[in-house]
């Protein structure tokens, strides 16, 4: 092997070592604020493919993922507000520019995988999801804890669970695990039978409303539904008119009627049993209570009485 042999081969060696070392960097291995920077820069610099979708279809098509984007609205074309009578793929995964040369150019991507932050991924979601349903996204605990949109709804899909009645509970228990837990036990409201659902109490992109519910308060989200225990009465418990959930967990309870507790334990956090007057003590220091006879035998109305002679809720 000559000289001028030695000095080509040196040549491609320091040049496949520099291209290595100086050109654009794989997507894989950026960090996520450079991955945010550099597609920051190809949105300015715009360059959207004119073939739209089906340039992306030459290399994605045989993923099924994908694919059925054309099953849901975001793929209908004939929607005004559907991304694929727009940009199509782009107008969300961010312009092309060389991507689908040698894929060193990056894009944007959704979901649990993606080296984006949650606010990065949702930015392009609130681009057209904007209406006064998500007015207090930004305020909302979700948002907070960095819960991006595509944790939740499958945007590539004909059906998407977190917006399907039959499937929007397991959407919202696959992270609130204490809730799942409480809806199957032995007095609950219907959710586990699919008869109700979360966001029929809660706004999962948040509220102005404690716990992100539907009504102003803990009391209207419950006489919604339970109108006879919504008064006003003649007599009222105050317990009743302040908060349901002193004495009931909405979601679920071992205890008869989703009580906190049993009667009469439950009555007793308020009601010391001393100087009752039908109390009858056995034992030094047991009575009628203590014995587990229940307070509801005689205070039946116990959310509230109308009638004239039931200051005490017996009737």
């Amino acid at each position: 092997m000559n000289a001028r042999s030695h000095l080509v081969i040196a040549t491609l060696v320091a040049f496949c070592f520099w291209s290595s070392h100086t050109l654009a960097t794989p997507w894989q291995n950026l960090t996520s604020q450079q991955l945010e920077t550099k597609l920051e820069q190809k949105f300015s610099e715009g360059q959207y493919s004119s073939k739209g979708a089906d340039s992306c279809l030459m290399c994605h098509k045989k993923s099924d993922t994908v694919t059925a984007i054309f099953d849901g609205v975001h793929g209908q074309t004939n929607n005004s507000k559907s991304p694929m009578a727009g940009l199509q793929c782009e107008a969300c995964h961010g312009p092309q520019g060389k991507h689908n040369r040698g894929g060193k150019e990056p894009m944007i991507s959704f979901g649990k995988n993606s080296k984006l932050s949650a606010s990065a991924q949702n930015s392009v979601c609130q681009g057209c999801h904007n209406d006064p349903k998500q007015m207090a996204w930004h305020t909302s605990t979700h948002n907070l804890e960095e819960i991006a949109c595509a944790d939740c709804h499958t945007v590539h899909s004909a059906n998407a669970p977190a917006l399907d009645k039959l499937t929007v509970n397991d959407t919202c228990t696959s992270c609130h695990t204490k809730e799942k837990a409480d809806m199957n036990k032995r007095s609950s409201h219907p959710m586990k039978w699919n008869q109700m659902t979360c966001v029929d109490c809660h706004a999962p992109h948040g509220s102005m409303n404690e716990s992100a519910l539907m009504q102003p308060t803990v009391n209207d989200t419950c006489n919604s539904c339970h109108t006879e225990k919504r008064g006003p009465f003649l007599w009222e418990h105050a317990p009743v008119t302040e908060n349901c959930v002193s004495c009931h967990n909405p979601h679920g309870s071992v205890n008869d009627n989703m009580l906190e507790h049993r009667v009469p334990q439950l009555c007793q956090q308020c009601h010391a049993p001393d100087g009752h007057a039908s109390r009858v003590v056995p034992k030094p220091g047991m009575d009628a209570f203590g014995g587990a006879k229940s307070c509801l035998n005689c205070h039946s109305q116990i959310h509230g009485s109308n009638h004239p002679s039931g200051s005490l809720l017996q009737r």
